[in-house]
């Protein structure tokens, strides 16, 4: 006998639903469900009828709860990242207000997003979450069939089903970029992109959108880059031979721009007099005195506790999954950027 609704249209039963069907409490209908003992066997007949009634389906999650809790949030973080690294500070820092524990496992060349992922769910994690995956959004919907699953720091597109996201906005990230630059007088100004690493396709429209709104769109030159020093650094050899050279250089993230600054420095081509740099991310690598790199700022404390919020909220009965929260980026000045060099500051539209 097919089931019959009784919530409304669209909206997945409850246990607060199945228990105005039963005529109970909410926290005897969790007792029943957990399969805990504190249920008559008449009430828990009745229970389990009224849930077959409105079609309630208990959460693959649940399982959790019929076993000890771990109380452990596992997080994945690229060991190569000096962002990632100011991420898990303050996902410590968050998950110790929450009451919970924080399990780590590192992504590195030797070793793939799967293994570390596995890792965390042999340490019996409740909730995973994963800082700048590259996983197909299809793998991260599978996992979060069986656990929460928070997203940091990538857009997902497509959506990929019950998995939260939260993030930065990167497309106005690189516009705030190019627009301080422009301030200063640049015009020829490159970016050098981050291939398919996650926020890349955003920092790269973003800054075409901002040249084009200053009327550069054809000064406009992406080059190939991405994550680390090495791509900074081939980028910056192909810049110094570029004529006309950029007065001005955006990188994907900030160790692109440190093995950018590293290349003008070996090839005497003084920052930022010459040429101006900004990175990305403002990760403690920026905040170097000896590199004091102007870049665009990510909020990693509110970013960390955005993520913490979403894992805890659906380990303690949140129905809600899917969310997406981006928060605004903020440009942080440094020693990096300055106005073009005499004789190549021309006036900009804007």
């Amino acid at each position: 006998m097919p089931a019959t609704p009784a919530v409304p249209d669209g909206k997945r039963p409850t246990l607060a639903d199945v228990a105005a069907r039963a005529g109970v409490s909410t926290a005897l209908v969790s007792i029943v469900m957990r399969e805990a003992k504190g249920a008559g066997a008449a009430t828990r007949e009745r229970v389990l009828e009224a849930a077959r009634e409105i079609g309630y389906r208990p959460d693959s999650r649940a399982r959790l709860l019929r076993s000890s809790r771990s109380r452990l949030l596992g997080v994945q973080f690229g060991l190569q990242h000096p962002f990632h690294t100011d991420l898990v500070e303050g996902i410590y820092a968050a998950a110790e207000s929450a009451g919970y524990q924080v399990a780590l496992s590192a992504v590195a060349p030797s070793r793939s997003e799967r293994q570390a992922v596995e890792t965390l769910l042999g340490d019996r994690c409740e909730a995973l979450i994963l800082l700048g995956p590259q996983a197909p959004a299809a793998r991260l919907a599978e996992l979060s069939a069986h656990l929460p699953v928070v997203s940091v720091v990538r857009r997902l597109r497509p959506p990929a089903a019950g998995v939260d996201v939260v993030r930065t906005a990167d497309d106005e990230g690189a516009r705030q970029a190019v627009d301080h630059l422009v301030a200063l007088g640049h015009r020829d100004i490159a970016h050098v992109d981050g291939g398919k690493a996650p926020g890349a396709a955003d920092r790269r429209r973003g800054y075409r959108t901002a040249m084009n709104r200053h009327g550069l769109a054809d000064r406009a030159r992406v080059l190939p880059g991405g994550l680390t020093e090495e791509d900074g650094a081939t980028a910056a050899r192909v810049l110094l031979d570029a004529r006309p050279r950029p007065t001005a250089v955006l990188a994907f993230n900030d160790r692109c721009a440190t093995g950018v600054l590293d290349t003008f420095l070996r090839a005497r081509v003084p920052v930022p007099d010459e040429i101006s740099v900004v990175g990305f991310d403002n990760s403690h690598l920026a905040r170097l005195a000896h590199i004091d790199l102007t870049t665009v700022g990510q909020d990693a404390s509110r970013l960390a506790e955005l993520a913490v919020g979403r894992a805890v909220a659906r380990l303690e009965g949140e129905e809600r999954s899917g969310t997406e929260t981006v928060i605004a980026p903020h440009l942080v000045t440094r020693g990096t950027t300055a106005a073009p060099p005499d004789g190549v500051r021309p006036d900009v539209r804007g």
